[in-house]
This record gives structure tokens, C-alpha cells and sequence, in this order.
């Protein structure tokens, strides 16, 4: 089994965000930050498909939080919209929660930029944490603190910039994901791998067979790279005024072909 080995560290001006990588990273990572779950409101975000496939994964995290609040929303993108950012606002304030909570998005992209913006706006911003369940996820949206939720004129229109003071890229997440969602994460690496990390393209065609296959002991050192390879993009333009946005390549034609295509 690949183990979680020393976090990666992405930091910015607001403290630092730990990015914790491999099998049995989830644990090792809840453990590791009893700050965040003792004495404070915890509410998690997540899909009912995410929850049913990997819900008893979660069992060292609801151990640790002794006031942990489970919250579902939409599968998908329909989860990124304004009445849904509400239902959730409106429910972590009857549930009680204050400026010290942490909201933790347990989901692919859409759940994290959804929880995200949630968490930036929520009495003007609390913790948020990111336990990404897709690999595209992992390699790309649950790292850099991008938030944001869809409206009628465009996608990722309204949001915030709210870096996560953890994100848990745990391999094992990975085996439930379907050929399709498994070739959408590695694209993304790949892209990453071309922009950033030869080395990391290299490795992505040696290991394409076992990659596709969803093998956790291939894709960690994978992701791994593709992480380390962002976080050294964000820390030197944490708010896309420059740089970062060559990690947009590929993202404004493909959101102008979605449009287009409905």
C-alpha cells in the first residue's frame, strides 16, 4: 500500500494549507489535526452518490468530531447554485454554527466549490477542508482555494478566493470512480504534466495501464506531483493575476463547447 508520506504545503497569506497525499492519508490526517474537529461545530458537504460509496469511510472523522453535522446536496453541478448555497447557510445556523466552525466538503469539484464559497461567505468566512473523492479533483480543484457557484449567465461567476487549511487526497477514494471520471482526472494531470513537470508526463505514460485501471499505488505519486506542481503556481499568484492562469489552458474552450453544445 502507497502511505501518505510528509504533506505538501501551499502557503499563502492567510497561513498555510496542508495537502496530505496517499493510501491511508485520510486517517493519518484526522488524527494529525484533532484542532480541527475538537470543541467546534463541524459540518460536512456531500452528494448521496458519494456518501453512499464511501460514507463508511468517514468513520475516523465522526470519531473525532464530537459535533459533526452531515449535510447532502445535489450529485454534479446542479449542486452549485444559489439556493442551494442557502439551504446550506440557512442550516448550519439553526444547527448552531459560529465563527469557529469548519466545513468540510467530501465530494468531486462541484461539491468543493460549492462547500467552499459556502464556507467563505458563512459568518464572513470559517475553516474549510477538502477530502476530494475524484481525481480530477485531487490533481486540480480541491487545491488553490478557487470557490465558486454557477449562475443563469455563466459557470464559477459568483465566488470567493477561501483557501482550505487541509486537503485529504486519499488514494482509496479513487477505486469507486469510473473509467470515464478516471480519464477526466488524468487529462488534467497530463495538461498539468505539460505545463509544469516532463518528469510527470513521463511517468503518466510508463504507468497509463495501471493508471486507467485505478490502481491507488500508481495514481498517489501522480497526483502527488500534479499538487506539487499547482501549489508552486498559487504560491507565486495566489489570485490569478498572471501566471496562474496558464492552469486555465483548455478550461475557457471547454466551458464556451459546453455552453454551446447544452
Amino acid at each position: 500500500m502507497e502511505t501518505a508520506g510528509e504533506p505538501l504545503r501551499l502557503r499563502h497569506d492567510r497561513g498555510e494549507t496542508r495537502i496530505v497525499v496517499g493510501e491511508g492519508g485520510f486517517e493519518q490526517a484526522v488524527a494529525a489535526s484533532p484542532e480541527l474537529w475538537q470543541d467546534r461545530s463541524v459540518f460536512l458537504i456531500s452528494s448521496p452518490t458519494v456518501l453512499r460509496l464511501q460514507g463508511e469511510s468517514l468513520a475516523p472523522l465522526r470519531a473525532a468530531a464530537p459535533v459533526l453535522v452531515e449535510l447532502e446536496v445535489p450529485d454534479g453541478e446542479a449542486a452549485k447554485c444559489l439556493d442551494v448555497a442557502g439551504n446550506l447557510w440557512e442550516a448550519m445556523a439553526r444547527a448552531g454554527g459560529k465563527r469557529d466552525s469548519v466545513v468540510v466538503a467530501f465530494g468531486g469539484g462541484s461539491v468543493g466549490d460549492l462547500a467552499g464559497f459556502v464556507a467563505a461567505t458563512f459568518l464572513r468566512g470559517v475553516t474549510f477542508v477538502q477530502l476530494p473523492t475524484t481525481l480530477l479533483a485531487q490533481v486540480d480543484a480541491a487545491i488553490g482555494g478557487k470557490t465558486a457557484i454557477d449562475i443563469a449567465a455563466g459557470k464559477n461567476l459568483v465566488g470567493a478566493f477561501h483557501p482550505s487549511a487541509l486537503v485529504v487526497a486519499e488514494s482509496a477514494w479513487l477505486r469507486t470512480l469510473p473509467p470515464a471520471e478516471l480519464r477526466s482526472g488524468l487529462v488534467e494531470a497530463i495538461k498539468m504534466a505539460a505545463l509544469l513537470d516532463l518528469d510527470l508526463l513521463t511517468r503518466i505514460e510508463r504507468d497509463l495501464e495501471p493508471l486507467l485501471a485505478g490502481d491507488p499505488a500508481a495514481l498517489a505519486p501522480v497526483v502527488r506531483s500534479a499538487a506539487a506542481a499547482k501549489v508552486g503556481v498559487v504560491e507565486r499568484d495566489p489570485y490569478e493575476a498572471g501566471e496562474r492562469q496558464l492552469l486555465n489552458y483548455g478550461h475557457t474552450f471547454g466551458h464556451a463547447l459546453e455552453a454551446a453544445a447544452g
